[in-house]
């Protein structure tokens, strides 16, 4: 023993319940830092024995093997091996690991146990396991591994007072025993596992067809032909979705908008406040929020996939199409969180070992079409591509275009890493292990919850971000105030209008017009602003035209845009970088501004020919 009361650490593999373990053993008696040097968390906390005696714990990063892969299963290493400083070694583990996947969870064990140190094995989640139909016998596994083994369910605190009883047993004999001796030589990886897979078939006393089925429909699932199909088809679906489900609460929205215009200008004469409101204001975010439905259904598919267990299983397939190019399957994560905002998708590259991996990583996630985007191509995609099957089917041309546009992002990225692993960011992919959940239905609170959080992210965004660039943008758009007899219109007399005309030099040949150069400044506080732009410099304009008032913001852009222009709009928001945040936590992941600098120049090269090529093959085609 190091102290004057035993430190223990909570060691085991992710997604074993080691946190939760370590919250029912602490409850608020925890707290929360850095390890120093390096910004891998911290948790430390106490606990008591039965008759009171304290003991600290400390919860390691969650880990795979004792050889790292990444700068959290290096801390658990050293911390563990008392190499880690500032930390004292721990008088004894706790090894977390989960019941219905033993013999995966077995291999990490088994190294820690051959440290020496005294050992209990918390046999974590048996619920579960016997709800799948799994049966062990936890006094046979103790005996071959040669460690107490503990049945735990730690979200419900089952197991813990034996737990503790078992872990103070452990203390004691290994404080008679003395310093703990290590075996000499560790055994291959390949014995691990095999020796792993041994004691799980030993430990299981039953066992139900349900985890057969699994292991049927993860053979499909996983296949690497079929499964990519299934893929594919569950986003197609998913992007037909998001079209044919929201028209009626996208309707409810716009109708509720245009009631408080109205209410708004009867109740406040003409003047700026009543402008501000009602061309600023609520045209403005209101062409945001009316997407609002869009952005729910596409993120109630992602939720449903994540709660059953399939996202990991996207994560295993696209793996292989990702070495390819030269990145590691641990960067699919951060990517994935990428579709909801690239920020916390770049965050999540803290995972990554592979400092050039994680810095490709970092340079790619914009190219994932984020939440932020689907305002704008929903927009663009209502107004110019017909509402009808494709061919005769029943197939919607929008959702097919939106799903191809989501489509480019991927395949955008996939090229980009594979020519920046082979120049700028030379390297091969990194191997990892990835665990596969059980099947589960999805409980509906957990998904209502899950959507309630983005619905308050958006609207919240909508009402800071958004209102704000909005308010500005109106500013610059009605000042100066264009005189009684001049022939130009309000939106181009304007400080606004004039810096769009300025910018229209540079982004007429790829097919943009005044409109497009208008929004793509305000854009880069967010991708979104790009629609609101829109909305109020259309509510300006519609002042100074009588019969423009009673049209919508997608009539106007369907009298003032060619189709080549639109789709020239629609890629070249696949590529660029609108986005001030993105920018920012790029420059704070990578310590400094080359990366950002590089990232902002070479996703606005891309816009920017993504764009000139679309318009002028679309020209070629008659469509300009």
């Amino acid at each position: 023993m190091t102290g004057p009361f035993p430190t223990v650490a909570l060691v085991g593999n992710p997604n074993a319940g080691k946190s939760s373990l370590f919250n029912a053993l602490t409850g608020a008696r925890q707290k929360i830092a850095n390890y120093p040097g390096v910004t891998v968390e911290r948790k430390a906390g106490h606990a008591s024995f039965a008759d009171g005696r304290p003991l600290a714990l400390v919860d390691l990063p969650g880990s795979y093997s004792l050889t790292p892969s990444s700068p959290d299963e290096a801390v658990t290493r050293d911390v563990v091996l008392g190499r880690q400083a500032g930390e004292t070694r721990p008088d004894a583990l706790i090894v977390v690991v989960d019941a219905a996947n033993l013999d995966n969870h077995l291999c990490f064990a088994l190294e820690l146990i051959a440290l020496g140190l005294p050992t209990v094995i918390a046999l974590n989640m048996v619920d579960l396991a016997e709800r799948d139909g799994l049966t062990l016998d936890p006094d046979r596994l103790a005996r071959e591994l040669g460690v107490p083994v503990v049945p735990t369910v730690a979200v419900r605190r089952r197991g813990i007072a034996e737990l503790l009883a078992a872990l103070d047993a452990a203390v004691q004999a290994g404080r008679a025993q003395g310093e703990p001796q290590p075996p000499a030589a560790a055994p291959s990886d390949a014995a691990l596992h095999q020796r792993a897979r041994a004691l799980a078939r030993a430990a299981i006393l039953a066992e139900t067809p349900v985890r057969r089925w699994t292991q049927r429909i993860d053979a499909i699932i996983l296949h690497p032909v079929a499964g990519f199909l299934i893929l594919l088809a569950l986003m197609f679906v998913m992007f037909q979705a998001v079209y044919a489900w929201s028209e009626a609460p996208i309707g409810w929205i716009e109708d509720g908008i245009a009631a408080l215009q109205g209410a708004v200008t009867t109740a406040l004469p003409d003047g700026f406040v009543r402008g501000l409101i009602v061309e600023g204001l609520l045209a403005g975010v209101g062409a945001v929020v009316v997407f609002l439905p869009q952005i729910l259904i596409l993120f109630l598919f992602i939720l449903l996939l994540e709660a059953s267990g399939y996202m990991t299983r996207a994560a295993f397939l696209m793996d292989g199409l990702m070495a390819k190019v030269g990145l590691s399957g641990r960067g699919f994560i951060p990517l994935l969180s990428s579709f909801a905002c690239a920020v916390p998708g770049i965050m999540a590259t803290r995972s990554i070992s592979d400092e050039k991996d994680r810095l490709t990583t970092i340079l790619i996630a914009p190219l994932m079409t984020c939440s932020a985007r689907l305002p704008v191509y929903t927009l663009i995609i209502g107004v110019f591509i017909p509402n009808r099957g494709v061919a005769g089917t029943p197939i919607g041309m929008q959702g097919l275009v939106l799903f191809g546009l989501y489509v480019a992002g991927i395949v955008g990225a996939l090229v980009v890493a594979f020519v920046l692993r082979r120049t700028v960011v030379r390297g091969n992919a990194a191997g990892f292990m990835m665990e596969m959940p059980r099947y589960q239905w999805p409980r509906l609170r957990d998904v209502a919850i899950g959507l309630w959080q983005r619905a308050w992210i958006f609207l919240r965004r909508a009402g800071t971000i958004i209102a704000m660039t909005t308010v500005v943008l109106w500013l610059l758009l009605t000042f100066p105030q264009a005189p009684a007899d001049s022939d130009m219109r309000q939106v181009d007399y304007s400080i606004a209008g004039r810096i769009a005309s300025g910018l229209e030099v540079a982004v007429r040949p790829i097919g943009f017009n005044h409109d497009i150069a208008l929004a793509l400044i305000p854009a880069m506080a967010a991708r979104e602003v790009a629609v609101s732009a829109m909305a109020t410099a259309n509510a300006i304009d519609a002042d100074d035209d009588e019969e423009a008032v009673a049209q919508s913001l997608g009539e106007r852009l369907q009298g003032r845009w060619s189709l080549a222009t639109a789709l020239a709009f629609l890629a070249w928001f696949v590529f660029a970088p609108q986005c001030i945040s993105t920018i920012a936590i790029t420059r704070r992941e990578t310590n400094g501004w080359k990366w950002p600098l590089f990232m902002v120049g070479y996703l606005f090269a891309l816009a920017y020919a993504a764009a000139g090529i679309t318009y002028w093959t679309a020209v070629a085609f008659g469509l300009g």
